[in-house]
């Protein structure tokens, strides 16, 4: 793996990126300009606020995808809550014609998808591990 790709905290040294998925309420394609801007604008501030480091982002009409790294310590469940939640908020109150549009309330579906991604694919890492007690046997690998 290329050192680059690593980053640290004063305990760990990752390489964790998490692609996140999540749609509106209803599936309603809300997510159109200028509301798409705004979200984008978000995400990117929220990233920076709480330290994630934010690869790729993509708004869809009824979805987005987050693409981004964080450190170990903070779950994935606390990074959705932060951004559906926070982007929530700042939505309606930069564009309050969404409540109308969504019968509400709540801008997002309660469901979300989180998938990680490293640098390696899970079946490099399996035959590493596999093969740790024959290289174990002839010295470090």
């Amino acid at each position: 793996m290329k050192r680059k790709a690593w980053k640290s905290t004063g305990t760990a040294v990752y390489n964790i990126n998490y692609h996140f998925v999540w749609s509106t309420k209803y599936r309603r394609k809300v997510l159109l300009p200028p509301v798409d801007a705004s979200l984008k604008e978000a995400v990117a501030a929220l990233c920076r606020e709480h330290g994630y480091e934010l690869l790729a982002l993509e708004v869809m009409p009824d979805h987005v995808h987050v693409f981004l790294s964080a450190p170990p310590k903070v779950a994935p469940a606390v990074i959705a809550k932060v951004l559906k939640g926070s982007t929530a908020r700042i939505l309606f109150k930069k564009h309050p014609e969404l409540k109308k549009k969504l019968w509400g309330e709540h801008l997002w579906n309660p469901s979300y998808y989180v998938g990680t991604a490293g640098q390696v694919s899970s079946e490099v890492i399996k035959r590493y591990i596999e093969a740790q007690k024959t290289i174990g046997e002839g010295g470090e690998p």
